[in-house]
Order: C-alpha cells, then sequence, then structure tokens
C-alpha cells in the first residue's frame, strides 16, 4: 500500500463576512502519495492558498481530520513543521546577503553545526550550480537564480514534503525547464511537492495527480490525461498520401471531417475518446480494410479547457498543447 505524505479527510474552513461566515473549504478531501508531485489547480478565491497555510501549520482548520508526514495536524504540528518545507511565490531570499550568505542563515534557523552548516551550503550551491555566485549579493542574481536559490534555503532542513507555490512565475522558457529538472530530480530522490501553480502546462509537466478546487469543493481529481478525457474535444489525425486513400478511410469509419489546416485537404479527423481501446479498434478498422495512414496523432483537450469547462473561467494560460505520433509508435504502443 502506498504511503501517503498528506492524507486529508473532510477538511473545512470558514471566515465571518457580513452575511454571517464565508465557506472556504467545504470537505476537501486529499490524499498525496510519497515521492510524487500533487498539484491543486483552481480560479483566484478557490481556496487554494488557504488549503497550504493549512497543511503548512500556518493556520488551523474548522474542521476534518489530516495528517501530514505521518503525523496528526492538530497534535503533532511541531513534527509537521520539521518534516515540511515552504517555498512561496514571492522569494524569501535576502538580497543584502550572498548566495551562501542566505545558506549559512538558514542553517542557523535549523541549528546545524557550524561545519554542518557550511557543508550543507556548500551541497547545495553546486547542486543548485551557484558555486560562482556563492560570494555575489543576492540582489545580482537573475530571476531563475533566486528561484533556486529560494529553493536550495528550502532543503536545508532536508524536508520529506515541500510546499511550492508558483516556482516559475516570471522565468523565461530555459530557466522553466531547469527548475523542472530540480523538481523532477527531488521526487526521484524520496521527495513529494505539493504545487500550487497558474500555468497549466506545468501542472501537465510534472503532476503525477492534479485536484482542481473550485469555491472550496474538489471538483475534479486524477492524473492530467483522466482529468481531459472528462470533457468532449478529442480527436485522432489521419494523414493519408492520396485522395483514394482518404476516401476508403472515411467510408471505412463511418465518420471524420477533414482538417481546415491541411491545405493539401490529406488529412481526417476522427473523433474519439483517444483511450487505448478506441485506438486499437480504429487501427485494426483500417488495417482490415488495407489502409495504412502516412501519420497518427492524437488530440486531447488541454488543462485549459478542463480548466474552463468545469470552473466555467478561463485561466488566460491556454496551453494549446497535444500529443502527436506516428502509426509505428503508436502500434507498438498499443
Amino acid at each position: 500500500m502506498t504511503n501517503l505524505a498528506i492524507a486529508a479527510n473532510g477538511l473545512r474552513k470558514t471566515y465571518p463576512d457580513k452575511k454571517g461566515e464565508k465557506v472556504v473549504l467545504d470537505g476537501v478531501d486529499l490524499a498525496v502519495p510519497e515521492g510524487s508531485v500533487f498539484s491543486l489547480l483552481g480560479p483566484n478565491g478557490a481556496g487554494k492558498t488557504t488549503t497550504v497555510q493549512i497543511l503548512s501549520t500556518l493556520i488551523r482548520a474548522d474542521g476534518g481530520t489530516v495528517q501530514v508526514a505521518g503525523f496528526d495536524l492538530d497534535r503533532q504540528a511541531d513534527d509537521v513543521r520539521g518534516a515540511i518545507g515552504v517555498t512561496g511565490q514571492y522569494s524569501a531570499v535576502d538580497k543584502l546577503l550572498t548566495g551562501q550568505e542566505n545558506l549559512l542563515l538558514m542553517a542557523d534557523l535549523h541549528h546545524l553545526s557550524r561545519k554542518d552548516g557550511r557543508s550543507k551550503a556548500a551541497e547545495l550551491l553546486e547542486r543548485f550550480d551557484l558555486v560562482e555566485a556563492a560570494g555575489k549579493p543576492a540582489s545580482t542574481y537573475s530571476g531563475g537564480m533566486q528561484r533556486r536559490l529560494d529553493l536550495a534555503m528550502t532543503l536545508v532542513g532536508d524536508p520529506r514534503l515541500i510546499f511550492l507555490d508558483e516556482p516559475t512565475t516570471g522565468l523565461d522558457p530555459r530557466s522553466r525547464r531547469a527548475m523542472y529538472q530540480i523538481i523532477r530530480d527531488l521526487v526521484t530522490a524520496g521527495v513529494t511537492i505539493f504545487l500550487t501553480t497558474q500555468y497549466l502546462e506545468e501542472a501537465d509537466e510534472l503532476a503525477d495527480q492534479i485536484a482542481l478546487l473550485d469555491h472550496g469543493r474538489l471538483i475534479a481529481q486524477g492524473t492530467s490525461e483522466e482529468l481531459k478525457r472528462l470533457i468532449p474535444g478529442g480527436h485522432v489525425s489521419l494523414r493519408f498520401t492520396d485522395d483514394d486513400s482518404l476516401k476508403t478511410a472515411l467510408d471505412t469509419l463511418g465518420q471524420g471531417f477533414l482538417d481546415p489546416a491541411d491545405d493539401d485537404r490529406l488529412t481526417l479527423q476522427v473523433p474519439s475518446d483517444v483511450g487505448v481501446a478506441s485506438l486499437r479498434q480504429l487501427l485494426t478498422r483500417l488495417d482490415t480494410a488495407g489502409i495504412e495512414p502516412a501519420d497518427l496523432s492524437i488530440h486531447t483537450p488541454d488543462l485549459d479547457d478542463v480548466f474552463l469547462t468545469l470552473t466555467g473561467q478561463n485561466t488566460g494560460q491556454h496551453t494549446g498543447q497535444h500529443t502527436g505520433q506516428n502509426t509505428d509508435q503508436n502500434a507498438e504502443a498499443l
């Protein structure tokens, strides 16, 4: 049985307002496996920040039971704090200090000896590619370097679970990719990442499980692919080399339409849930009819489509991603 880094049942939080009380979290259940990336998504005001504040012991819940890193959140809050790290959207880096001094300060706060503190700082500077900048004020660092230093500071205490809020906000594509790799390396080492982000492609790229929070309730949860299959819009694109092959495929499948983006009018789009069973059936029917497309690609709704459909709000961060593979790769996979 998979051990859980976070197990929350019936999490509830209210705040007083002019009408009596505002329900911010209304019976939220979470199960986050150890050594995984769990992403919590939701529109502004959905309750994401409140959830993280409760799980990281900053505020108390009004109801529900929670275990974090195996400790009861109410009765063992100090043990929880010793097992977690929090890297917020806004950097905790002291820009007047050098990178090394920032890390040594964190080592002091974690009560490491002088020797162990220097050893840990040197290790993290090497790990995050900050050795050359170690003696420079953090104010001279680029945005990507500051985010790496911020995360390195979190790791001084060797947390088993890290709450990571908007880790790549403001970073250029290269720095964003570097941060993605750092997160993957942490998970490989057994660290659990609880990720909150407004970049849906970030959750798509990193998260093993995604939960969608809206008005204080979880409205969907699963892998990225499972969430995409919740809404219509998936299709398989089949490209052919000539009109006869395309017409025969259309007659065989009995459905489909020409791709308007293909000027050669040789690409057929077939509505599908793009699951393994339906893809196998489609390819079998084509093979029986003696038809082999020159190329096949799978198109599913992206997380932005899921977000918009389920919450009725647009994130403004449309990913526009799809999965494309050639026929041989798909046939091998099936």
